[in-house]
């Protein structure tokens, strides 16, 4: 992205109209009962009835679905007009969306394929260009026996090495609380204790180095928000520094419980995703990683799995005042509001293996 179209970008969207502010709540429980009752269809619901379709149906619907593989990349059709008939496009869409996100590359909606669709989720395209490198298993240069899924942006952009302390700023209109901000602060502090970098809040949104942002719908970005859950939030590589959120969600800053309103993201959680493509990270397929590209409601994930710490230090190097070079081990991060299954498999196997050893 060149200075001018940066500029150009920026200024159409601060002059974007920006009349309703964000909704925020230290926990489900402080939500209003009057928010409920319109939080409980998300963007994306009436996927759930395409359930069950394979190649060469027609349903109702499906034109639907190839706009959403066209946002995130799966289609390169560019001229918008989608029919309801599930062709080649479409199954080759499923296929290699189902091998990013760990399913059966079955090429059929089945229900598994359809449920990981309706969750919500980053607006950063999975598949850019024509190429995507969610799934594509490099092998970690810093863990031996162990593959990685980082990806990058095209070109692989980062900011400069001499610029290593970044100022961020948040959109005045906004008019954020400072328990709101200190929620950013925490979240950049997660990126700052695995590498060299530091991040500074400054008063000045203009001169900041990352701008972040609440907006609705249509912000001049040409990343358009569809309200409650759908698309959460989106962010753009370096240099451009932008971070933007729905303004339509109902963001938790304190404790977010899986039992509670079923459209309450927690707003770190976010939060720690976008700064990693501001970084220049692009989506991991680790589902444990904060890359990945979706998060259920009522789930909190802020800590970095190893997958993200390798991506980041492949750019920036590694904090100099951090002698762990490894990252997280099984148990040691902060996932809540989620079964992991994989971390429970672990415990069976070790407590087996244990008994077994005892027995003998």
């Amino acid at each position: 992205m060149n200075i001018l179209h940066k500029i150009t970008i920026f200024i159409f969207i601060y002059f974007s109209s920006t009349n309703a502010f964000p909704n925020f709540f230290p926990n489900v429980s402080s939500i209003p009962p009057s928010f409920l009752p319109n939080t409980t269809a998300g963007a994306w619901d009436s996927f759930n009835k395409l359930s069950g379709c394979r190649p060469g149906q027609n349903v109702t619907g499906i034109s639907k679905l190839k706009n959403y593989f066209h946002y995130f990349g799966y289609i390169t059709n560019t001229t918008g007009n989608f029919t309801d008939d599930f062709d080649d496009d479409l199954e080759s869409a499923v296929k290699n969306y189902q091998r990013n996100f760990n399913l059966n590359a079955t090429g059929e909606l089945d229900e598994s394929t359809v449920q990981q669709i309706l969750k919500p989720r980053c607006g950063v395209a999975d598949i850019v260009n024509g190429t995507s490198t969610m799934n594509s298993g490099k092998s970690s240069s810093m863990i031996k026996h162990t593959v990685a899924h980082y990806s990058f942006f095209p070109g692989r952009p980062r900011w400069p090495a001499r610029q290593s302390d970044l100022t961020y700023a948040f959109e005045p209109r906004n008019q954020l609380s400072d328990d709101v901000k200190r929620v950013f602060a925490s979240a950049f502090s997660r990126w700052s204790e695995w590498t060299p970098l530091t991040f500074t809040e400054t008063s000045n949104y203009f001169a900041a180095d990352l701008k972040i942002g609440f907006y609705s719908g249509d912000h001049g970005d040409g990343e358009a928000f569809d309200g409650v859950l759908g698309t959460l939030a989106h962010a753009f590589a370096p240099p451009a520094g932008l971070l933007h959120l729905d303004i339509a969600e109902t963001w938790i800053t304190g404790n977010v419980i899986a039992s509670g309103s079923p459209s309450a993201m927690d707003l770190e959680s976010v939060a720690v995703h976008e700064i990693g493509h501001v970084l220049g990270l692009g989506h991991s397929s680790v589902e444990d990683a904060i890359m990945f590209p979706t998060i259920p409601s009522g789930v909190r994930k802020v800590e970095l799995d190893r997958d993200d710490i390798e991506g980041i230090q492949v750019l920036y190097g590694t904090n100099p005042d951090n002698n762990s070079t490894t990252g997280p081990s099984f148990g040691g991060r902060e996932i809540s509001g989620v079964t992991r299954g994989s971390s429970l498999l672990f415990h069976i196997l070790f407590l087996g293996v244990g008994l077994t050893l005892f027995m003998l």
